[in-house]
């Protein structure tokens, strides 16, 4: 029980300690270019944290979730730019048009099982990016939307700034992984994990499977919704090209380096990858000048190979297993005469 406690005290110790950091970096980064790879690392955030959700704890796969972002990116920007509704508004209506639309299309999907499903959330994935493409007069087309899109503003203050909008993005990412927190440890928490245990046996203890696995479907669509209008109003300008399958995978391999198990994995696994690409998109043009964009799918696709022969339960837990060994060390120590 004092064992609990001090687990406990530690977790909301860690929490405090982490909001605390997130928040003074503003203060302590002056070069805008660092500042704006944390403010999509707050956004890419938001999106992993959903996914965890579903693919982590619910055991459902997806390989379509960049279209879910693409969807309320779109909505932001084709609702402020074209028909001037406000920001806010416009940032709700496609969440809530996110997660109907998932909701059901996944009556249909989530009939499937295993890599047949992963299939289906792939194509419609592709579907949706068709149509980002070839809607010329609602979306763009391949030019996307260049005008019109605003900056968020809370009453005067424009959120017209790598600094201003930092704070803006990472409040949400907070709250999306509090809520998501919330969730993993409630009575729905239990029903997703029973399912992702065995779908048979939780069916017959009487959890309604199907349910459950179409609210958290469109819970993560919904977050990825949201981050997808942040990226639009912190952008000011959408196409489909960050909305296709590449990105989709990127945020898989987010998930799983961060831990799809952990609620707070996908702030490490989204930092790594993401620190990782930067520094690749310096690195393999000088090594490799012919290599274009090609080299990302394969990089990716290393990533996921190693983390899941030496870190498969991703590195949240590597890093827990590291402190419990250290400090088991410590106290045999500190035991020994």
């Amino acid at each position: 029980m004092k064992d609990l406690t001090r687990r406990k005290r530690l977790r909301h110790s860690l929490i405090v300690l982490f909001t605390l950091f997130i928040f003074s970096l503003p203060f302590l980064i002056t070069n805008n270019y660092y500042l704006s790879v944390l403010v999509i690392i707050g956004i890419h955030t938001t999106v992993v944290v959903g996914l965890c959700l579903l693919m982590g704890y619910a055991g459902q796969i997806s390989l379509g979730h960049a279209a879910f972002y693409g969807l309320g990116a779109y909505a932001s920007g084709i609702l402020t730019s074209t028909y001037g509704i406000s920001p806010w508004l416009a940032i709700l209506a496609g969440a809530v048009g996110t997660g109907l639309i998932t909701y059901t299309m996944g009556i249909p999907i989530f009939r499937l099982k295993e890599h047949y499903l992963a299939l289906a959330t792939l194509g419609l994935g592709l579907i949706i990016h068709v149509i980002f493409v070839e809607e010329v007069e609602l979306t763009g087309g391949p030019s996307g939307l260049s005008k019109g899109i605003p900056y968020l503003s809370i009453g005067k203050l424009v959120l017209n700034t790598d600094f201003r909008y930092y704070f803006l993005v990472w409040a949400i990412a907070l709250a999306a992984i509090i809520l998501a927190n919330n969730v993993v440890h409630s009575r729905i928490g239990r029903a997703l994990r029973s399912i992702h245990g065995s779908e048979f046996a939780a069916k017959s203890l009487g959890v309604d499977t199907d349910k459950f696995k179409l609210q958290v479907f469109a819970l993560s669509a919904i977050y990825a919704s949201v981050a997808g209008s942040l990226y639009a109003h912190y952008i000011t300008f959408i196409s489909p090209s960050p909305f296709g399958l590449m990105t989709s995978i990127q945020f898989v391999v987010m998930a799983v380096v961060g831990g799809l198990s952990s609620i707070w994995g996908p702030i490490l696994g989204v930092t790594a990858v993401t620190l990782l690409t930067e520094a690749l998109k310096s690195i393999i043009p000088q090594l490799i000048p012919q290599a274009g964009g090609e080299y990302e799918i394969v990089i990716f696709g290393l990533i996921l190979v190693i983390t899941m022969i030496f870190l498969p339960e991703g590195l949240t837990s590597g890093l827990l297993k590291l402190y419990e060994g250290w400090r088991y060390r410590k106290e045999r120590a500190d035991e020994i005469p």
